[in-house]
């Protein structure tokens, strides 16, 4: 028989941990060792008896779910953290991965998701309420439009335009005729990119190009 996933739930409704407490019991293979009503006590806990698992609800009196989750994971490595909530909310979510927790999940959801989220996150893996995933890819999406975007922050709009041809394959030749510059020009703005992005030779110039995915800034034109 495999060892039971030590737990530790935190909410400030002793109502609400009962509940939670008879729900994972309920499983046979989790044992919760302790309850907590306060971020304080739930750290202090975490701490002294070093849970597998640690279900925090967001909002608690003093030190909240969010900084509670921060300093578990922090002083106890081993322990995972699940936060539990009533807000679905884009912010605390954010805070929430930020602070390294390892599961999300909103209190409405059925007994069976809160029970297959413990069982993932005990397992070393993540747990994001459904109706979360959605703002998370957006943000995430946000984040690398950002990043690709400061990659070319250097660069003159000219010179943008001068490096997606040459992540493209033209020659000076080509992107001289293409954007109507003499072909002296187009080495001119070839040189200052290299120089800007900090790479050797054109072949690096196209390789960098590609991977901050420039033709999201500079759109491909059939001229």
């Amino acid at each position: 028989m495999t060892n039971p996933v030590n737990i530790l739930i935190a909410d400030d409704h002793s109502v609400v941990r009962a509940g939670l407490r008879a729900l994972l019991e309920r499983q046979g293979r989790f044992r919760v060792i302790a309850e907590a009503s306060t971020g304080e006590e739930a750290i202090a806990k975490a701490q002294e008896l070093r849970p597998d698992v640690a279900v925090l609800d967001v909002r608690m009196p003093g030190v909240s779910g969010i900084e509670a989750c921060r300093q578990i994971v922090t002083s106890v490595p081993t322990c995972r953290v699940i936060i539990l909530t009533s807000y679905a909310e884009d912010e605390l979510l954010f805070a929430a991965i930020q602070a390294g927790a390892s599961g999300y999940v909103l209190k409405r959801i059925g007994d069976n998701e809160l029970v297959l989220a413990v069982d993932r996150v005990s397992r070393g893996e993540g747990m994001l309420d459904p109706s979360m995933t959605a703002a998370v890819f957006t943000e995430m999406r946000k984040a690398g439009e950002a990043n690709n975007a400061a990659a070319f922050s250097a660069l003159t709009a000219q010179e943008l335009i001068v490096l997606a041809l040459v992540a493209d394959g033209l020659t000076n030749r080509q992107i001289a005729m293409k954007m109507y510059l003499g072909e002296g020009t187009v080495r001119n703005y070839v040189s200052s990119v290299l120089s800007k992005i900090n790479v050797a030779n054109r072949a690096e110039a196209a390789g960098y190009a590609v991977k901050h995915n420039i033709r999201e800034l500079v759109p491909p034109t059939d001229n």
